[in-house]
């Protein structure tokens, strides 16, 4: 049976197309982005408040009360400050409901709340707020309890400065990224989510927007920062980074 004229396979075309596919999909990777990425440094100072708590209800008040730097300093930025760790609870507050109120089952709720789904520290505020409250009004007696250890609001002051690199190609973002210091990785990484007002990073972000990365900027976006230390993060996001360099 003859097939066709018009449906019959032409190898030479095929050929054309898939030449042509990856030269765009080179050209692609090598890209430069109108508007350059800028690394930042950045250090935390941590101011102890005239907040404490030796309850579980007095650790309510204060939820209610601190301003958003602490909820920030206990949550955020504790991921920072314990990047080498990938057990245990992943904020202050939960920390201390296990290891000073002896609260395991309100620790584990607290621990659940993941820094990732908030674009504001209100609406985080919110959730630990929410948490602790449900268990203090089913566990009334528990509530008044004095912990070991009293609890200490506390504030992180954060001061940026230009790290001194831009990048405007993947080869130079890759660089970058390599040169960080922990804190620089998990102010671009992590804390940007407030930042942005989005459920991504600095360094997706620009993937996407800078150089059209679309895909390896929501693969970037979905290494896990509770399983993993910043400097195995770092390492994830240098091999996707090597994975699509080799596309080209």
């Amino acid at each position: 049976m003859t097939i066709p004229s018009r449906t019959r396979p032409n190898p030479s075309i095929d050929k054309q197309r898939a030449a042509t596919s990856s030269m765009e999909e080179g050209i692609q990777h090598r890209k430069t982005a109108e508007t350059p990425f800028e690394f930042f440094t950045v250090s935390y100072l941590t101011r102890i408040g005239n907040q404490s708590a030796g309850t579980l209800g007095e650790l309510l008040t204060g939820l209610n009360q601190c301003s958003d730097a602490s909820i920030f300093h206990h949550t955020y930025q504790t991921l920072n400050s314990h990047h080498f760790l990938t057990e245990g609870f992943s904020n202050d507050f939960a920390q201390w409901a296990h290891a000073d109120a002896n609260r395991e089952d309100l620790a584990e709720q607290l621990a659940a709340l993941d820094v990732r789904d908030y674009l504001s520290i209100a609406a985080l505020r919110s959730d630990l707020c929410r948490v602790v409250s449900e268990y203090c009004t089913a566990n009334p007696t528990l509530s008044e309890q004095t912990a070991l250890e009293r609890f200490y609001f506390c504030e992180g002051l954060e001061v940026t400065l230009p790290f001194g690199l831009t990048a405007r190609t993947l080869e130079e973002f890759r660089n970058g990224i390599a040169h960080l210091s922990h804190a620089s990785f998990y102010f671009h990484f992590l804390s940007s989510r407030l930042r942005l007002q989005l459920q991504t990073n600095d360094f997706s972000h620009w993937l996407a927007d800078g150089l059209g990365l679309g895909t390896l900027a929501e693969s970037v976006n979905h290494i896990d920062i509770y399983t993993n230390t910043l400097d195995s993060a770092r390492a994830k996001v240098l091999r996707l980074i090597d994975r699509e360099g080799r596309k080209g």
